[in-house]
């Protein structure tokens, strides 16, 4: 079987993402792609990505949603 992403909005419906994606072999090949991608991903459209290994849904949705970050310490 191989490794796909499914690329959905924040409601789940699927959407074609930015960067055309392969099958991986693996799941961290899968995993390490769509961690180098991401950002791209996200600004062109995709909220959020589903595993899967053949026809079966491994986890997700996950967010591409970037953490707020923590704020810079007020300077005295």
């Amino acid at each position: 079987m191989a490794w796909t992403w499914r690329f959905e909005t924040a409601d789940g419906t699927e959407v074609e993402p930015s960067v055309q994606p392969e099958e991986f072999p693996t799941q961290g090949d899968a995993e390490s792609w769509v961690g180098e991608v991401w950002k791209d991903l996200a600004a062109g459209g995709t909220d959020q990505v589903t595993l899967f290994d053949g026809d079966t849904r491994i986890y997700g949705p996950m967010s591409l949603a970037a953490a707020d970050p923590e704020p810079a310490p007020e300077e005295s």
